[in-house]
């Protein structure tokens, strides 16, 4: 089997005999001691060390990327570096539990809103945290009921009052490595629940290495990993041993499995609320990802910057991700709206376009800019590889225009302006328009200028928006991918989303301080950043800084900072 191979589905006897071993194993599992739980965590931590170069490779060749060139040091950021962090992270906070009683919230984390609501500092807590991502912060925005009193009482409620034992059914995602063992240890150590992992189809070629690095847990009845595509997925989350379910993906795909096919049953089940699938299900699924700009006093460098910053947020990972940028939104009449396009384009000139590896891309292009005017196409085709495509000027009055509607999941990015010009009353309209129009509940970009946030009327303006925007996670001046790489900050879609209008989904991972009432993760950064952030375009050495990082959140170390800050800045 090449590194890049899918293993055969899993056949449905073979199914049920898994279901049976890790239902047996979630009652053990429910039953552990902290000090077992953390040492099960080393273990699962080291065996996956294991497989970081090998993981890469494999990711590599499937997407048809170069193992030795520093686009591979996606493939070390999005997997071996976030998902050690991720299990790193995890474990600390069991110790914690194990030694105070709760995960650690130091008073000084903790700050009122201006409509009462708690926010919490989720980042930086360290000196180290700090110091490898400068001047960039999380907070947490809990929902009404949650204060600085009663906080212990919305943490990690399972070590509070432990349930039986639940056996959680995983539908993998495709696109993105660490999502099914940063998914899996969520469900395991932040809710106690056992695990069984279906692969999506399109990277089932991990599934093997998976099983070596979590051999001890798999052992034990704790987790397994299982393959095939639709039917196998039906079966397992229909199994009357499975209790929940956990779905990273499409909101189709979740529809299908809570509602049934399309069509006039489908409508007459959401209306009297009575789901075909009744456990209870939590999900990530797609975006509209929109990023906001807000006029202000850029200089020329500052534009620069931004636009690479948009571009990398494009074009990382062929734009696979849920949190791509694919919508800008601008004042209609900003003399800068030019400038940023530009930069942009020229952010998308420095990288070569990738393979469209991804099921359905060049389907999925076609049917967003064919017959479409005013598309800028960036970066020549060929067998296999789309250009990018920046559509531009939507028309903000045709809500219905599947940009605003359909996530491209592909090289596309849309642009649009909106009436308002003044940054307090464009702010305002933006909100309502993104909240009402735009598809999606999980991210959103605002970009704004310093000297913009200390005008107290526009800084103000800014904390409303944040306050307002119904997604899950907020980002000033950066993607909000970072908040999901760095582990501690909630990631999933906002709370308002409906099992009847599922949007981006329901319920949280990552969240390493295992925080519960969460209505959205606030991600702060400078306007340009040194070092430059790593998904820029035309990064040299990120394949390099991948691997140092991946080795630092195995064993942090101020002595490893060094060699990590020298690969950092070689961009």
């Amino acid at each position: 089997m090449s590194a890049a191979t899918a293993p055969a589905p899993t056949q449905s006897s073979q199914l049920d005999q898994v279901i049976a071993k890790v239902k047996e194993g979630s009652r053990t599992f429910a039953k552990l001691s902290i000090g077992e739980r953390v040492q099960l965590l080393e273990e699962m931590r080291r065996g996956y060390q294991a497989i970081f170069e090998e993981s890469v490779r494999a990711t590599c060749q499937a997407k048809g990327i170069d193992f030795s060139s520093p686009i591979s040091g996606e493939e070390w950021l999005t997997g071996p570096v976030i998902t050690s962090r991720t299990l790193r992270l995890t474990q600390q906070t069991l110790k914690q539990i194990q030694s105070r009683g709760a995960p650690e919230l130091d008073p000084s984390w903790l700050r009122p809103l201006p409509d009462g609501r708690l926010a919490v500092r989720v980042f930086p807590h360290n000196r180290l945290d700090a110091t490898l991502l400068a001047k960039n912060t999380v907070e947490v925005h809990l929902q009404p009921g949650a204060t600085a009193e009663n906080l212990k009482e919305h943490q990690a409620s399972f070590y509070r009052k432990p349930h039986e034992g639940k056996l959680c059914a995983v539908m993998g995602a495709g696109n993105v490595n660490s999502i099914p063992p940063s998914d899996c240890a969520y469900k395991m150590f932040a809710e106690g629940k056992t695990c069984i992992l279906k692969m999506n189809p399109v990277n089932a070629y991990l599934g093997p290495l998976l099983e070596n690095a979590f051999k001890s847990a798999i052992d034990r009845g704790f987790l397994a990993v299982v393959y095939g595509g639709a039917e196998e997925g039906k079966y397992l989350v229909n199994h009357p041993a499975v209790d929940e379910v956990h779905i990273t993906g499409s909101n189709h795909t979740h529809d299908l499995m809570v509602w049934g096919p399309p069509g006039p049953e489908r409508e007459a089940r959401k209306k009297r609320n009575e789901p075909l699938l009744k456990k209870e299900i939590t999900s990530e699924l797609g975006n509209v990802s929109p990023l906001v700009v807000v006029p202000g006093p850029y200089s020329e460098d500052e534009i620069a910057y931004q636009g690479a910053n948009i571009a990398g947020m494009v074009c990382n990972n062929a734009s696979f991700n849920c949190n791509s940028a694919k919508l800008l939104v601008f004042p209609r009449q900003w003399e800068g709206r030019a400038r940023l396009l530009a930069a942009i384009s020229r952010g998308l000139e420095r990288t070569s376009t990738r393979r469209a590896w991804y099921p359905g891309a060049e389907d999925r292009f076609r049917q967003f800019t064919e017959g479409r005017p005013n598309v800028k196409l960036i970066g020549a085709a060929s067998p296999g590889k789309l250009p990018y495509a920046l559509i531009q000027d939507v028309d903000p009055s045709k809500p219905e225009d599947r940009v605003f509607t359909q996530e491209p999941w592909c090289t596309i990015l849309s642009e649009l302006g909106l009436s308002q010009s003044d940054p307090v009353a464009f702010l305002a309209e933006a909100v309502k328009f993104l909240n009402e129009k735009v598809w999606g509940t999980l991210c959103a970009t605002l970009i704004v200028h310093p000297k913009s946030m200390a005008d107290p009327a526009i800084g103000e303006a800014v904390e409303r928006a944040i306050r307002e925007l119904r997604y899950g996670t907020v980002a000033i001046n950066t993607w909000p991918a970072a908040a999901y790489g760095l582990g501690a900050p909630p990631w999933g879609g906002h709370p308002s989303s409906t099992l009847q209008d599922i949007q981006s989904g329901r319920g949280w991972i990552h969240n390493s301080l295992m925080l519960e009432s969460i209505e959205k993760s606030v991600l702060r950064a400078p306007i340009k950043a040194f070092p430059v952030a790593p998904w820029l375009p035309g990064h040299r050495s990120v394949h390099t800084l991948g691997r140092r990082l991946a080795d630092l959140e195995m064993d942090p170390s101020w002595l490893k900072v060094p060699g990590v800050a020298a690969a950092a800045m070689r961009a």
